[in-house]
């Protein structure tokens, strides 16, 4: 088998510098808008546009808007992958963030249920799709910038930088809402009459700023020598969805199982732990106390705080993943890490209750935050090498969108109502949402155990690609 190692050194089409930039900004927009999403999904969406009347139903109501990118995903991978390994990765990589900052901004602006009723949010749900139908063309692409471009023995490494884009992301959008909330503070324990009017839509309209440098950069890419030579080969295919699902179908399945857990555990350790951390610990006066659901009391910025030092960890662990997945390979890794969150979903119960100090509850919670970001760092890095190396190079982008995208659906698409359907269950225990992510995490193991190591195939060797992932 022809491997990297034995792959004649060249000069790369792109620059490092160039290739880190255009692969890193876009998915940090795309978790930026994730990130300033699920926050309005938490705080203000639940009152501004699903005035429900009960705090529980009115936040399902939110979250569902939210999963419901996760559906439109797998739709944006096959169309954007179809023009990706048709056309090639720069005008689809552009077009996918164009389109994505687009109805970000428009969210911004939207009006609120009190202003046109039921309208507001049939239109949030509208944009809401845009979003995901945007972000299943997004991260595919930059990842196949990054590794495509990669030296040899280093595709690992080059594919954590759009990887980074999540805590960077998670970052810079609840550093913004801190300030936002600082600028207007909450009220009793509610958002201010200020911030629910126009403060929440800051972060939205701010994402303009970042989609236009996106596009800066990427403008200024040059296409991959890997897709370069499959068109010089005449490797290209008409229609890359039909080779991927006729020929491909294995590597399909596992890499959509392989994000499972890396899904599921992504969105467990933000969006609902953060409704977990904020909620209150008793029913406040006025409300159904037979129908609340408890949490732990913390307030919105102390929770975010301690979200923002568990997302430290998760950048450096994320960095740290791509030379330990190139030197002992991506699936021993992987394999370690996804036995680790099996055994950290089953300890949920003692780091998430409330104790009688409420100092050791905070200390509890952090380490909780940091363990468990800790391990997202480790699964989410090796993804962005680990997907496209499954696939040859005309239908990469195709194959790996969609394992990536079709996980969306089956690992966070669902995921925060489910969590929150087992936080009831369990009448304020979230010992059910650990069990949950175990055995999403015994589902990725077994994929990784029927799968093979990639680290070593050369991606212009379409042959050895497709060998492996047969195997």
């Amino acid at each position: 088998m022809k491997t990297a190692s034995a792959s004649p050194a060249s000069k790369p089409a792109n620059s490092r510098s160039r290739v880190i930039t255009a692969s890193l900004v876009g998915t940090t927009i795309e978790f930026y808008d994730f990130y300033a999403y699920a926050t309005a999904a938490v705080l203000v969406f639940p009152a501004l546009f699903f005035p429900t009347g009960n705090e529980t139903t009115a936040l399902l109501a939110s979250f569902a808007t939210f999963g419901a990118a996760m559906l439109a995903r797998p739709v944006g991978a096959i169309v954007f992958g179809h023009f990706g390994d048709k056309l090639g990765r720069k005008a689809t990589l552009v077009a996918s963030l164009l389109t994505m900052g687009i109805a970000t901004f428009l969210i911004g602006v939207l009006p609120t249920h009190a202003q046109i009723g039921a309208w507001a949010a049939l239109l949030l749900l509208i944009l809401r799709l845009a979003q995901g139908f945007a972000l299943g063309g997004e991260w595919s692409g930059a990842a196949l910038v990054a590794t495509e471009n990669a030296p040899a023995g280093k595709r690992a490494l080059y594919g954590t930088f759009p990887q980074l884009g999540a805590p960077i992301g998670f970052i810079i959008a609840n550093s913004l809402f801190l300030v936002i909330n600082f600028l207007m503070p909450a009220e009793g324990g509610a958002a201010s009459e200020a911030f629910l009017a126009w403060g929440w839509r800051i972060p939205f309209l701010f994402s303009a700023v970042m989609v236009i440098i996106g596009l800066w950069v990427r403008l200024k890419l040059v296409e991959s020598d890997s897709f370069v030579k499959a068109e010089k080969r005449g490797a290209i295919q008409k229609f890359p969805l039909g080779a991927t699902v006729r020929s491909h179908w294995r590597p399909l399945i596992l890499g959509t199982f392989y994000m499972l857990a890396t899904y599921v555990l992504f969105y467990l350790m933000t969006s609902f732990t953060l409704a977990y951390g904020t909620r209150p610990t008793a029913a406040p006066e006025g409300t159904d106390a037979a129908a609340f659901v408890p949490g732990l009391g913390f307030t919105y910025v102390d929770f975010v705080l301690m979200q923002i030092i568990g997302v430290v960890f998760f950048g450096l662990c994320t960095l740290l993943s791509g030379p330990l997945a190139d030197s002992i390979g991506r699936r021993k890794l992987l394999i370690w890490v996804t036995s680790a969150i099996i055994a950290f979903g089953l300890l949920f119960v003692i780091f998430l209750l409330p104790q009688g100090d409420a100092k050791f509850t905070g200390a509890l919670v952090q380490a909780f935050l940091i363990f468990g970001f800790l391990l997202m760092g480790m699964t989410f890095g090796p993804m962005g090498a680990l997907l496209p190396e499954l696939f040859p190079t005309n239908v990469r982008y195709t194959g790996s969108a969609i394992s990536y995208n079709v996980a969306s659906i089956l690992g966070a698409a669902v995921a925060p109502s489910i969590a929150l359907g087992l936080w009831a269950l369990g009448d304020g225990n979230p010992w059910l949402v650990g069990v949950y992510l175990a055995a999403a995490g015994v589902l990725t193991l077994v994929a990784l155990l029927l799968g093979k190591e990639t680290k070593d195939v050369e991606l212009d060797d379409d042959a050895a690609v497709a060998a492996t992932a047969r195997r």
